[in-house]
């Protein structure tokens, strides 16, 4: 647990910027009023994510591996901190989805209905409900995380002197 415990802070910092950006979003109207762009401007939490990602790998590398962190070793660790975000992510998706903003499901699947995104309010509602956004999240964390991890350790592992 102690390996660990870098990861499980910042999975926890991770998920509660997710719900502060939930809250965001639901405050500039994203998911009512101005629903139509919420598919576009819910992409920019990647940069956030992306910054809060780095930071967790920089806080392993200094305070667990005293400043000198292989690829590997960060690699392992970005795994495991997406495993966990993962693993919070049904809890994060449902305080979104029932304390947050309970009317999110309701007005993307009207309006997606009115733009004839779906035929149906049937086959909306098959696509726009907790369960589905529950697994499409926690596949998303992981895969992001593993994703950005790969793509971050290229800078932040300490290069081999000669």
């Amino acid at each position: 647990m102690k390996n660990i415990k870098i990861e499980i802070k910042w999975a926890i910092i991770f998920s509660v910027m997710g719900l502060l950006w939930m809250v965001l979003e639901k405050l500039c109207g994203l998911h009512g009023k101005y629903i139509d762009y919420h598919l576009y401007l819910t992409n920019l939490f990647a940069i956030p994510a992306i910054i809060v990602m780095v930071m967790a790998l920089k806080d392993k590398k200094k305070n667990f591996y005293d400043g000198r962190m292989n690829y590997k070793q960060g690699l392992i660790s970005g795994i495991i901190l997406s495993v966990i975000i993962a693993l919070l992510s049904p809890l994060t998706q449902w305080v979104t989805s029932f304390v947050i903003t309970p009317e999110y499901f309701l007005n993307v699947i009207k309006r997606s209905v009115e733009i004839g995104y779906f035929k149906t309010t049937a086959e909306a509602e098959a696509n726009f409900n907790y369960q589905n956004y529950a697994i499409q999240g926690a596949i998303g964390a992981l895969v992001m995380g593993i994703v950005t991890t790969a793509i971050a350790m290229i800078f932040i592992r300490t290069k081999k002197t000669k």
